[in-house]
């Protein structure tokens, strides 16, 4: 068996199980009297519209607004490319326009809402009285912060004018389907993009709460129109949305799933951790770490040949200036950990293809990874402490190089014990 492979062939499948090609078609709605209009944002939102042109029966047009290099080539559905994670003036302008295309539309229309993470820097018009650069200042300040994407995506609905439901109110009374591949921690449908066509259980005093906890006290204007709490977004009930229908087609657990039956088909006990799995990064690993000792002293919770399978969203408070995304800084809080522990090798990845603001989608580990760094004159907790990950696995070419995948649910995570990681410690 070659570990590295392996883990390399998990998340392929992984990635495989949530492909618009395979998710989108069996999901599609029967085509209405009047119109279809298919909108959408996010790093899926080019791929999923390809694949609904591809299986639609009928008439359809629209946009969809997806960031730079995600895009795919559709005959009848508008693909626009804009700026992810912080916003730019291409995807405003693409809110706007899709905004718009919801005006005057009937009981016998129907929107398609293409959905996926991504779509909250993607789909930015603010609010009323806000400007595109509140919005940058704020978002960045957040992602900055260590904060959840739950607790960013409360904020950014707040000063939107599009999210946190808007978008479907603005369509009624025609039928809105949102076809949603989830990139969120316990797939919550008003988090995913923040849910520009699901009711917002938060409020504006929840997204002061959020930058109180993380003191963020600016910008000045963002600040006051929270505080003013005016227009706020559509609720639970809100009879604008009871023609609205929203559909995951794709999620975390599917992509762990089909990674566990890869590591079957090799021999190899899979143990699903969890598809929600939050917190900081170096803090997630030192748990995983935990288990995957346990597998090699007592094999529990499995006895080796096994692998540890888990999802979610890790967070990094950022206090160096390297640089490198959650994962990659996941995988190197573990080998840190680890510390050159014989048999256990590991993989951390976003499915997008895409860890954080880098070109790569994660990193590989091996027992010999701390000693391979010495070699070339690289201190792992010297990276680790400078959030400079990135520079670390390109030191000793460990960096997973996927580009675009055009799909996303969220980070991928696997750590493989091999029998030896038992005997090692026997």
């Amino acid at each position: 068996m070659n570990p590295r492979q392996l883990l390399l062939d998990m998340f392929r499948a992984a990635v495989a199980a949530a492909s618009p090609e395979n998710c989108i078609p069996q999901h599609l709605p029967t085509p209405p009297k009047g119109r279809t209009i298919v909108i959408g944002a996010g790093k899926a939102s080019a791929s999923m519209a390809h694949a609904v042109e591809t299986h639609w029966q009928g008439e359809l047009s629209g946009l969809v607004v997806t960031r730079y290099s995600h895009a795919m080539p559709c005959r009848r559905i508008e693909v626009v490319e804009a700026a992810h994670p912080v916003p730019d003036a291409a995807g405003e302008a693409a809110a706007k326009r899709i905004l718009d295309m919801m005006r005057g539309l009937t009981a016998d229309d129907l929107v398609l809402c293409l959905i996926s993470g991504g779509g909250s820097a993607l789909l930015a018009l603010p609010a009323p009285g806000l400007t595109l650069a509140d919005k940058q200042a704020i978002g960045g300040a957040l992602l900055r912060s260590g904060a959840a994407i739950a607790e960013i995506n409360c904020v950014r609905k707040h000063l939107s004018a599009i999210k946190g439901g808007r978008l479907a109110a603005a369509a009624a009374p025609a039928r809105v389907v949102g076809l949603v591949i989830s990139d969120v921690p316990n797939d919550d449908l008003a988090v995913i993009a923040s849910g520009p066509t699901v009711a917002d259980p938060t409020t504006f005093a929840d997204a002061l709460a959020v930058l109180r906890k993380y003191h963020i006290e600016g910008p000045l204007a963002a600040i006051a129109h929270l505080r003013r709490g005016v227009g706020e977004t559509p609720k639970p009930g809100d009879s604008r949305l009871a023609r609205v229908e929203n559909r995951i087609v794709a999620k975390p657990q599917d992509a762990l799933e089909a990674a566990a039956a890869t590591a079957r088909a090799a021999g190899i006990v899979p143990v699903i951790l969890g598809d929600s799995i939050e917190g900081e990064a170096r803090e997630v690993a030192a748990a995983h770490v935990g288990i995957a000792r346990q597998c090699a002293r007592h094999g529990q919770p499995a006895t080796p040949p096994c692998v540890l399978l888990s999802g979610g969203e890790t967070t990094v408070t950022v206090r160096g200036n390297g640089r490198g995304g959650r994962n990659a800084e996941f995988a190197l809080a573990l080998a840190v950990a680890l510390d050159g522990h014989a048999g256990i090798h590991a993989l951390a990845a976003d499915t997008d293809g895409i860890d954080g603001t880098e070109d790569n989608a994660g990193a590989v580990i091996s027992p010999d990874t701390l000693l391979l760094a010495a070699q070339r004159g690289l201190d792992a907790r010297t990276y680790l402490a400078n959030n400079d990950s990135y520079g670390f696995f390109a030191g000793i070419d460990d960096l997973i190089v996927t580009g675009p995948t055009l799909t996303n649910v969220n980070d991928f995570r696997a750590i493989l014990v091999e029998r030896s990681a038992r005997a090692a410690r026997s």
